[in-house]
């Protein structure tokens, strides 16, 4: 097997469960997934690394329709608000994408998937996140 690599800068694969990392404003907390220069809450200029819960609740979606070539639709995109602190867009994925299948509130947790491999077997690593059963709920 090739290597794997991650699609994007703050997904972290190593030999552990896959995580999400985020700058944490040094001032306020506040979080952000991409590279900043400066805290859109306070205008802070120190960031540290933090590590993301890896579960959430969906706080908002759209189920599309129409999307560049070669992408399957539909599909679910989020907005998951992290167990912790924090908030991500993301696919919600294993859900049937109709609105009966999505809850707003609904647990979810992060999951990964290979996006590609390229010629060489490097994997291309993507994250979305899965619906969890509710333990209550599988009893019944």
């Amino acid at each position: 097997m090739g290597e794997r690599i991650s699609v994007v800068d703050y997904l972290v694969l190593d030999d552990g469960e896959p995580y999400l990392v985020a700058s944490a404003c040094q001032s306020c907390g506040a979080t952000y997934f991409e590279r900043r220069n400066a805290c859109a809450r306070c205008f802070g200029t120190r960031f540290e690394r933090r590590r993301m819960g890896s579960t959430g609740r969906v706080r908002s979606y759209t189920i599309v329709h129409r999307a560049a070539p070669d992408v399957h639709v539909p599909f679910v995109s989020a907005i998951v608000e992290l167990d912790g602190g924090g908030v991500v867009n993301a696919n919600i994925r294993d859900v049937e994408p109709v609105p009966d299948a999505i809850q707003l509130g609904m647990t979810v947790a992060m999951t990964t998937f290979v996006a590609g491999t390229d010629g060489d077997g490097t994997e291309a690593v993507a994250f979305g996140y899965s619906p969890v059963v509710n333990e209550q709920e599988s009893d019944a």
